[in-house]
């Protein structure tokens, strides 16, 4: 079963969310959009959403790899969306598989 793309409207929301203190996060954010807006899933934007939840500091720190999910979010969803985040060459993984 395919999950449902995230439409326009709410991905024009979903950037302006994403919106950062730090050029770092930023420049994270930007490539991340740049390559996976197009098929961005209503699940993969609600992990993002979630993650931007998280102060600056914390966010780079998981976007470079010093530290790992925790607590409420340590979850399959969280990780994908930060592997995606994360990937130099543009490849989207799969939710449920692991990063």
């Amino acid at each position: 079963m395919t999950e449902a793309l995230v439409d326009e409207r709410a991905l024009s929301k979903l950037r302006w969310r994403c919106r950062r203190g730090l050029l770092e996060n930023d420049l994270f954010i930007e490539r991340f959009f740049e390559r996976h807006a197009a098929r961005l899933t209503q699940r993969q934007a609600d992990a993002l959403s979630e993650l931007m939840n998280l102060a600056d500091n914390d966010l780079l720190d998981l976007l470079l790899g010093r530290t790992q999910p925790q607590g409420e979010l340590d979850r399959s969803d969280i990780k994908v969306v930060l592997a995606m985040l994360r990937n130099r060459e543009g490849a989207s993984p799969e939710v449920g598989t692991k990063p």
